[in-house]
């Protein structure tokens, strides 16, 4: 992987005051898509991960605050539990259009339907 390709993040927190939590929720709502409430997935380059993790230093209270920056693998293998199987607004796309996030299986248990992305650059 080059150095300036992006690849996919998962930034998950937990913040002890719920005014920086508001802030460090609306920072991260313009920079990376919602999954679960404290958790956002964002597909970005090195340079645009240092920016969000500025930002954050900025926002948290690093005594008190606790947020983790995750690389996600690729391709990435994701089980869902539960009602959603994306975020709201997102959709896995047919063909050879791109995911809005990252190449992965999506398996979605209550469904028991498996959902691909099979077409990678280069194949």
């Amino acid at each position: 992987m080059a150095l300036n390709e992006p690849r996919n993040w998962l930034i998950a927190y937990d913040i002890a005051d719920p005014r920086r939590l508001c802030r460090v929720h609306r920072f991260l709502s313009t920079q990376a898509v919602p999954v679960q409430y404290s958790v956002f997935a964002t597909r970005s380059t090195p340079m645009k991960t240092g920016l969000i993790r500025a930002g954050l230093a900025e926002i948290i209270d690093a005594g008190k605050d606790d947020v983790r920056i995750y690389p996600v693998p690729e391709p990435a293998d994701l089980t869902v539990f539960g009602k959603k199987a994306l975020p709201e607004g997102l959709s896995v796309i047919d063909g050879r259009s791109a995911l809005p996030l990252a190449p992965f299986a999506l398996k979605d248990l209550n469904a028991e339907t498996t959902i691909t992305r099979s077409d990678r650059k280069g194949s």
